[in-house]
């Protein structure tokens, strides 16, 4: 309890966390407000809790930007020395860190997520918001779980390569570009893109959701179904902060 509290007190104790909650927070649930205030009466029948969660990588990536910086600031400082003196054997550290960095992500996820389709029924009392299937409870209140994991993948990358900038920089180019570009290499792009660990977090999100909507992408042919694709992302985080813990502990700080 006590690295958890000294981690916490860390954290907070800095701006960029609560400017990346409140960026995050403001994205996501401005977006889909945009949304809700441009449809058309004629259009709200396609305004659907799959329509809300659109723009749920906004947040997502600025979430995972703060858990970057929540490693690599301490490297850039000098601040994660006092830290392995205290803690000598460091694991226990970057796990109540990991801790800390990822309930907080997952609390911003679930905000947005359920924000984002209060705000739609607000604006849109007559279009169809309700929660009826598995697939609908999941799009909304499955994304603090996708943020959760979204950290201990963005916590992995800083704790491998201890630079803010670079850190960041490869995330931006992975999520952003690198899992929606792998479709154009032919034959085997698609196949290789179905593996990829955010495209298996999104398919926790949007699998059973309708084509038609104007949601998050849904992929088809996905070799698992929505709780083994998060099974699978979490494997994915899990083994990188493995890896990151390792260099962690043979690497002089």
């Amino acid at each position: 309890m006590t690295l958890l509290t000294v981690e916490r007190i860390k954290l907070f104790s800095t701006r960029s966390p609560w400017w990346c909650m409140i960026l995050a927070t403001v994205l996501t649930v401005g977006f889909t407000s945009l949304i809700a205030a441009t449809t058309s009466s004629n259009d709200v029948a396609d305004l659907t809790p799959d329509v809300t969660q659109f723009g749920y990588n906004f947040g997502l990536v600025v979430m995972m930007v703060m858990a970057t910086l929540a490693v690599t600031t301490e490297y850039r400082f000098g601040t994660i020395r006092s830290t392995f003196l205290a803690v000598p054997t460091r694991t226990p550290a970057l796990v109540a860190k990991l801790v800390v960095v990822a309930t907080l992500a997952a609390v911003v996820g679930e905000l947005t997520g359920v924000g984002s389709w209060g705000i739609a029924r607000l604006i849109q009392p007559d279009a169809p918001l309700g929660l009826n299937t598995a697939q609908e409870y999941r799009g909304v209140f499955g994304v603090g779980l996708v943020y959760l994991l979204a950290a201990v993948f963005a916590m992995a990358i800083g704790l491998i390569v201890r630079q803010s900038a670079g850190a960041i920089v490869i995330e931006l180019i992975y999520v952003l570009l690198v899992e929606n570009l792998l479709p154009v290499i032919p034959r085997v792009g698609d196949h290789i893109q179905h593996w990829l660990p955010f495209i298996a977090s999104n398919n926790f999100v949007v699998a059973g959701a309708p084509r038609h909507t104007d949601g998050p992408p849904v992929i088809d042919d996905m070799p698992l179904g929505p709780w083994g694709s998060l099974l699978y992302f979490a494997a994915v985080c899990f083994g990188l902060f493995l890896i990151g813990t390792i260099l962690a502990r043979r690497r002089d700080a």
